[in-house]
């Protein structure tokens, strides 16, 4: 059974950090892409980050750039994204998803609320 279960997720204060994780199961781990994506009522779904597992080649959502870091630990498979310098813009839910490449989703977790309040 394919998962991925996220963790990390919370209340900060803008200015602050969190760090969220991604632990995936059920699948090759070496062979996926792991992004991040995050969505708010009413706005359409962002990509946020993407890593693939393969050589950990990086892309990010430009308004993120210089403060997120998205990295993998291949031996838990997991994925992290540390989250720095929050602002109250960066309030979604957040949930990574798993896909041959960052082009696509093919299984996704239950997500994790971030809110940054000012």
């Amino acid at each position: 059974e394919v998962q991925l279960v996220e963790s990390g997720g919370g209340l900060v204060q803008a200015g602050g950090s969190l760090r969220l994780s991604c632990a995936a199961s059920g699948f090759t781990f070496d062979d996926y892409a792991i992004g991040w994506f995050r969505q708010v009522p009413g706005k359409e779904r962002e990509g946020v980050s993407c890593i693939r597992i393969s050589d950990g080649k990086t892309n990010y959502l430009d308004s993120v750039k210089g403060r997120f870091t998205i990295s993998s630990d291949n031996a838990k498979s997991t994925v992290y994204l540390q989250m720095n310098s929050l602002t109250p813009e960066d309030t979604a839910f957040y949930y990574c998803a798993a896909g041959t490449s960052c082009l696509r989703v093919d299984y996704r977790g239950q997500g994790t609320q971030v809110t940054v309040s000012s």
